[in-house]
């Protein structure tokens, strides 16, 4: 990381090690192409679930008006987190942290808002820049990164609790899609504000957050919103566990904290103005690639929840000189081309490892530390009758010896976003 003695959790080793981000400066990293294709996964899945529940996706300016940010009074409140500068004509501006001063002046500007058009749910996935005074654990917590957000517009408070509830349920349904173990717990509201607010959370020894929560689920808060020290389920008395986590979504119930300063309003069915209710969602995209890594991996390689590796596949054909090679490779050859013809989804999911001077051990070392769901190897037992190929299904911890119809009748399970 640049900075002798700091400690480094295993996500951020994995990555480095892996040639998945490079240091540039501290907090901010170079994503490297393998990383920028998972990111790109996951941004497909988030749309998925963000535009089921009726979000529509939008692009805000990086570069946010001080005015802005002083009329809803964050501006002083946000310290020095805040990365602010100034353009030529000496006008103050600030690198979105966050956007809810950006979106609801932009739908405060469509003042002849009608009741019949909300609710609004618009969201981005953009940079975000926050001065951390400690920036550590690689893209855990970075000066700059990416992130979802997303901000709805209601009609009344019973409708903006009915689209909190229905964004949650798209964060759940994202977090089981990626097959990580997470838990929603009562958050505080911070500089964001709102009177409701829960975190999304996964359970991992490197995480800065403390939590409390329920052995039958009944109750999971984080520490800091409990007043005074609470050892018990205020449901069922059961002795509550603690745990850290490492926080990758972030939910908030506003009411009208932002729309009343811009004063963004709809119109009523009797044709009054009313101040619109939000909300405002934020999902830490790259955070929750390192944070699936940590909680997912071994220590020697990465395990990339399956739907969002960089790569589904790879082939590794017999080292060059052995008495496999020349029949080996034209079996593992033809594979690739009979998957290509079965699933033509996964042919640019597919990497051919030809670095064929190296041992098959030392290529199956390599793809293993960069985590690779399936690696299909034309080994010894190629020259079987009929061939049979290894085949390293890496999440489940299994080595499979299968024939060309096997290996594609196993692959033909994978998905893609």
């Amino acid at each position: 990381e640049g900075r002798p003695g700091e400690p480094l959790c295993r996500s951020q080793k994995l990555m480095l090690q892996g040639g998945l981000i490079h240091p540039s400066s501290p907090g901010c990293y170079y994503y490297l192409p393998p990383t920028v294709r998972a990111m790109e996964k996951l941004v497909r899945v988030i749309d998925e679930e963000m535009q089921a529940v009726g979000g529509q996706k939008l692009n805000m300016p990086s570069l946010s008006s001080a005015e802005l940010w002083r009329a809803s009074g964050r501006w002083e409140q946000m310290g020095p987190e805040l990365f602010r500068l100034a353009d030529r004509h000496g006008k103050g501006y600030c690198l979105g942290p966050t956007h809810e001063e950006a979106v609801t002046e932009l739908v405060a500007a469509h003042s002849n808002l009608s009741y019949k058009q909300l609710p609004l749910r618009l969201y981005q996935v953009t940079r975000k820049f926050r001065d951390e005074p400690k920036p550590r654990f690689g893209l855990l917590r970075g000066r700059e990164f990416y992130m979802k957000d997303m901000y709805t517009f209601d009609a009344s408070e019973e409708a903006a609790r009915q689209t909190y509830e229905l964004v949650c349920d798209a964060y759940c349904r994202l977090f089981n899609r990626l097959g990580l173990r997470f838990v929603k717990v009562q958050a505080a509201t911070g500089s964001i504000g709102g009177t409701m607010s829960h975190e999304f959370q996964l359970p991992a020894d490197v995480g800065e957050d403390r939590l409390v929560l329920c052995p039958d689920g009944h109750f999971a808060a984080n520490v800091e919103t409990l007043n005074g020290v609470q050892t018990s389920c205020p449901t069922c008395g059961k002795k509550l566990t603690q745990t850290r986590g490492i926080e990758v979504g972030h939910t908030f119930y506003l009411g009208t904290k932002y729309s009343s300063v811009s004063n963004a309003v709809f119109y009523s069915p009797e044709n009054k103005p009313q101040l619109t209710e939000m909300g405002c969602y934020g999902l830490g995209v790259t955070r929750i690639l390192a944070a699936s890594i940590e909680v997912l991996s071994t220590e020697d390689g990465i395990r990339w929840p399956s739907l969002i590796a960089p790569y589904q596949l790879c082939f590794i054909p017999p080292k060059k000189g052995s008495k496999e090679e020349e029949e080996g490779t034209a079996l593992l050859e033809r594979v690739y081309d009979d998957l290509a013809e079965a699933l033509p989804h996964l042919v640019s999911d597919s990497v051919l490892d030809d670095r064929t001077q190296l041992t098959i051990g030392k290529r199956l070392k390599d793809a293993n530390k960069l985590g690779y769901p399936y690696v299909v190897i034309a080994g010894k037992r190629v020259c079987e009758d009929p061939p049979v190929f290894e085949v390293w299904n890496q999440n489940a911890g299994e080595v499979l010896f299968l024939t060309k119809e096997g290996v594609i009748e196993l692959i033909s399970k994978v998905q893609v976003p």
